[in-house]
């Protein structure tokens, strides 16, 4: 059987490469002692698959992880047999088993949205920023493409800019940002605003097909309610 879980990323664990954080799961599902399926050949791994890349230095709560298994589990208890098991600020919000033969995350996302701090700035001058932003037919930036710096259009990449009030001192910018040709990394976005932002967290994922939009997994209502996320080890 196979699952997907999606988790959290949250606090100074966002400063921790998606490499290691591969390396977190592998420890925890090894620890957990849960039937993980492997991988053929001379070097067998778990069978796990992540999406879409979070950059270093950003949280979120739309991580997402697919898992191959030997023979059925019980899914709605991996978040509370996996949660303990990860380091603070990793947490399994919710599971659910897939099924059928789905597309890779990577290949079927097609956007993200996105909450940043933008410190210093109140809501309608931000408004105002973002307005010109989204009227322009064209938003060079200067970014690192294997090993060598390129310019690239960001323009086609943004699909909404809002602001609104922030709990901190400043404004929240919602981004919603394509993943395709190339997804846009909250620090390329505040190079083509022009603007200093500050935490950047991952909301959701989105799959178009058609008429229909949806997330991999919608959150908890708990969740969504801002309800804490239980069982978490010290």
């Amino acid at each position: 059987m196979k699952a997907r879980l999606r988790f959290s990323k949250l606090g100074k664990v966002r400063w921790t490469s998606h490499r290691d954080v591969a390396r977190m799961w592998e420890r925890a599902l090894r620890r957990a002692g849960l039937p993980v399926a492997r991988t053929g050949g001379f070097t067998p791994r778990p069978q796990m698959s992540f999406g879409l890349a979070l950059p270093t230095g950003c949280e979120s709560i739309a991580e997402y992880l697919d898992l191959g298994f030997e023979y059925p589990v019980r899914v709605d208890e991996l978040p509370g047999v996996l949660s303990p098991l990860l380091p603070e600020g990793v947490d399994v919000l919710v599971a659910a088993e897939l099924a059928g033969d789905m597309g890779s995350l990577q290949q079927e996302v097609t956007s993200c949205t996105w909450e940043i701090q933008v410190p210093g700035v109140c809501p309608s001058d931000l408004r105002a920023v973002l307005e010109g932003v989204l009227a322009t037919a064209e938003l060079p930036v200067r970014r690192e493409r294997k090993g060598r710096e390129v310019e690239d259009d960001l323009r086609p990449s943004l699909i909404s800019l809002n602001s609104e009030e922030s709990v901190e001192e400043g404004s929240l910018l919602v981004a919603e940002t394509a993943t395709n040709p190339r997804g846009v990394r909250p620090s390329e976005l505040a190079k083509a605003l022009g603007l200093s932002l500050g935490r950047a967290c991952r909301t959701s994922q989105w799959i178009e097909h058609g008429a229909i939009r949806r997330e991999p997994l919608a959150l908890p209502v708990a969740v969504v309610m801002g309800e804490p996320v239980s069982g978490r080890a010290s």
